[in-house]
Order: structure tokens, then C-alpha cells, then sequence
């Protein structure tokens, strides 16, 4: 049939998936299959089936069903567990969708949970506090190293996405509960309040106009609670659009910083400056 169509412009041809099982596990290797495969069940159709006229449908579908389970592949299923649940719940709809209809439904519904999270990764992106690593001024994610210091007075957070309007919403409440959070832990341990936030968006590629004002609503949060908002490595098509928005105006070109290191360093100039210039006149005294 493919050789025939393959002449004009149809389609290609194929079988069942249970047909694919039984040649499978029959330990069928060619596409020359079919064609001993279709001789058969002719031969099959014309003399022999007064001998199938009685077989009970059930013992036909064992047949197709216990050849089927020969094509699951449990170590990769075992494997998509171990290393990402979502991958696993893509491979289980697909099963499910081709088991109990069609291979067009269980296309379909491993597309729609594949998009779905890639909707919910874009809506909701990961925000870290960074520390410092000791002895250098290399910093990181102070979950995935818990040797990281934080920086007494200045909160560092790193946004793992593009800002859009659909993660601009989330990313501000994000952002207000760690300031809170932060500020609360201060509180308890008696030490410095919160003094600067740094965001580094290294990884923040791009922004849209709902994205800076997100930006502009915590710069008047943060003006509310005299913090300071300090950025450190945005990317060129981020500055650009900052620049245009007057965001950057509004922030002083002063508060953007190379890298993290760079940022924190002024950020502790500044606050040792102010220490001095509060304690002066107590000196002169």
C-alpha cells in the first residue's frame, strides 16, 4: 500500500497499535511483516474462519492485551519518577489516553499537560535569596548552598524569568512577602533592619511595560519602607526598555551595578558612611 501511494499523494499507511504489539512480541523486525502478516490473515478470512466462528471475543482481547504489556517500558516510567514528577504525569496521560481511546487523545492530552506547564513556569517563576559564598564574593542560592552568608542589611533576589504581564502580578506579591519575611527575621534577632534590595537579573532576558510597572509599584514600596531598590546585570534589551519607561531615572543610574559583588560592595559603603555620619556629632560631643 505505501509503495502503491507513495505514487500519488496519499497518505502513509499503517497499523493498530495492537497490531504493532502482537507483531512485536512475535519478535517481528521488518516492515516485511505486514505483508506475510496480510497473506495470512487472507488466507485466514477465505478457509479458516469457520474455525474462529466460536472463539469468544475476551480470549481474542487477552491476546491483544498481554501483548501490549510487553511494549511498556517500566524502567523508563521508574526513571521519568525519579528524576521529574511532570514527566511522568506527561507519559501516564498519554498511556492512559491511547489505552482507554485513541492515539489521537493521548496525543492530545501529553500536549495539553506539556503546555500547561509550561504556562504555569512562565506565570510562576522561581525567586531565591542569594548569600555569599565564604571567602569570595561569588553569590548564590542560599538553599542550594547553605554555607552562603547573608548580607546583614541588604536582601538579594534573583528572578528566574523573563518579567511578563502574566508572572508580573505574582512576582510582586513574591517579592513584598520576601521583604516582609526578611524584615521580620531582622526584627527577631535584634540586628540592622533592611536596609537595600538587589534583584539580579541576569536571567530576566526580557520585560514588557506590565513587567516595569511591577518594578515601579515595589520602588514605591520599598520608598514607603526607606529601603533602597539597587539592580544589579540587567541585560541590554531590559536596560534599553528601562531606560525608555524613565524607570531608570526614577531609580538614579547610581543603583545599577556589573554583577551582585559590585552592588553589595556599595551597599555596605554606603551604610558604613551613614553609621559614621550618625555617630559624628556624638564624637565632636
Amino acid at each position: 500500500m505505501n509503495i502503491v501511494g507513495s505514487c500519488f499523494s496519499c497518505y502513509l499507511t499503517t497499523g493498530p497499535f495492537s497490531r504493532s504489539a502482537v507483531n512485536f512480541n512475535a519478535g517481528c523486525k521488518t516492515a516485511m511483516s505486514n505483508i506475510i502478516m496480510a497473506i495470512a490473515v487472507m488466507f485466514t478470512l477465505l478457509f479458516l474462519t469457520p474455525l474462529f466462528h466460536y472463539t469468544p471475543l475476551v480470549v481474542l482481547s487477552a491476546i491483544i492485551i498481554s501483548a501490549m504489556l510487553g511494549l511498556v517500558d517500566y524502567d523508563a516510567a521508574v526513571h521519568l519518577w525519579n528524576v521529574d514528577k511532570f514527566d511522568f504525569l506527561v507519559c501516564m496521560g498519554a498511556y492512559i489516553g491511547v489505552v482507554f481511546a485513541s492515539v489521537e487523545v493521548g496525543l492530545v492530552i501529553a500536549v495539553a499537560i506539556s503546555v500547561l506547564r509550561l504556562l504555569l513556569f512562565v506565570a510562576r517563576p522561581r525567586t531565591f535569596s542569594l548569600g555569599n559564598l565564604p571567602n569570595s564574593t561569588i553569590y548564590r542560592n542560599v538553599e542550594q548552598y547553605p554555607n552562603a552568608n547573608n548580607v546583614h542589611g541588604v536582601l538579594i533576589l534573583e528572578i528566574d524569568a523573563p518579567i511578563y504581564f502574566a508572572n508580573s502580578s505574582y512576582l510582586r506579591e513574591r517579592i513584598t512577602r520576601w521583604i516582609d519575611e526578611e524584615e521580620d527575621k531582622l526584627k527577631s534577632a535584634g540586628k540592622t533592619s533592611l536596609q537595600y534590595v538587589i534583584f539580579n537579573m541576569t536571567a530576566v532576558g526580557n520585560i514588557d511595560t506590565s513587567g516595569i510597572s511591577m518594578l515601579e509599584e515595589v520602588k514605591k514600596t520599598t520608598d514607603r519602607r526607606e529601603i533602597k531598590l539597587v539592580l544589579a546585570n540587567p541585560g541590554a534589551e531590559v536596560m534599553k526598555k528601562l531606560n525608555k519607561s524613565k524607570f531608570l531615572e526614577n531609580i538614579g543610574q547610581e543603583w545599577v551595578y556589573l554583577t551582585v559583588g559590585e552592588a553589595v560592595e556599595a551597599c555596605n559603603y554606603k551604610l558604613h558612611t551613614c553609621k559614621q555620619a550618625e555617630s559624628q556629632p556624638w564624637n565632636n560631643v
